[in-house]
C-alpha cells in the first residue's frame, strides 16, 4: 500500500526495492526556501544494518503490510524475548534487536503491540509510560530548590534518568518509554 512519506512513523514497515525495513524514527523538515522532506532512519529487517533515507514530503512510499497484534511479555532467554498472543494464546519469539534500548522498560506481562510479517516479529510498540521506583538518587542540596532543577537518579530497571530535586529513593515515577525521560511522580 502506498502512503505518502510524510505519514511514516516509529514501527511502520516500508518496503524498498524488495526488502523491508523497520521505521526507527521520523522527521519532518519544512525550511523556510525549498521542498519540504521527511527524513527516515531505518533498519533493514533481513540483517539489521540501519540506514538514512530522505523524500520529498508528498513521495509516495511502499508500506509493507503486517498484522499488529496485542502480545503479552512472558519472559526473557538465550534466543530472545518472548511474547504471548493475548486471544490465539500463540508465542512468538523477538530478537533483542527488533526491540533495541526499550528492553530495560519491559515487565513481565506488559501489554505490548507486535507488528508480525510472514510469521516473524518485525517492530514493537511498547505502552507510552512506565511506572518504576526510584533506587537511588543524589540528596537534594540547600537552596537546590529552583524549579526545573533536575539530578540523577537510578531506576528500578537497572536505567538512569533525570528526576526533579524533590524526588526521593523509594518513590514510585512515572518514566516516558521512547526516551527514557520523567514524566511525573506515579499516584499510588
Amino acid at each position: 500500500m502506498k502512503v505518502i512519506a510524510s505519514s511514516l512513523r516509529k514501527g511502520n514497515i516500508v518496503e524498498i526495492e524488495g526488502r523491508l525495513y523497520a521505521v526507527l524514527h521520523a522527521e519532518n523538515f519544512h525550511p523556510g526556501k525549498g521542498t519540504p522532506t521527511t527524513q527516515v532512519d531505518m533498519r533493514r529487517i533481513s540483517d539489521g544494518v540501519k540506514t538514512q533515507q530522505r523524500y520529498k514530503t508528498t513521495e509516495q512510499v511502499e508500506r509493507a503490510h503486517v498484522e499488529d497484534s496485542e502480545f503479552s511479555y512472558l519472559y526473557q532467554d538465550g534466543d530472545g524475548y518472548h511474547f504471548m498472543n493475548s486471544e490465539s494464546y500463540d508465542q512468538v519469539q523477538v530478537p533483542a534487536d527488533v526491540i533495541g534500548d526499550q528492553t530495560v522498560y519491559l515487565q513481565e506481562g506488559m501489554k505490548v503491540k507486535l507488528s508480525v510479517y510472514e510469521g516473524i516479529a518485525v517492530s514493537i510498540e511498547l505502552p507510552q509510560r512506565v511506572t518504576l521506583e526510584i533506587l537511588e538518587t543524589e540528596p537534594t542540596m540547600k537552596g537546590q530548590t529552583a524549579s526545573g532543577s533536575f539530578k540523577p537518579a537510578k531506576l528500578s530497571n537497572g536505567a538512569r534518568t533525570m528526576v526533579p530535586t524533590h524526588i526521593t529513593a523509594g518513590t514510585r515515577v512515572i518514566i516516558m518509554t521512547e526516551d527514557g525521560s520523567y514524566s511525573e511522580r506515579a499516584k499510588d
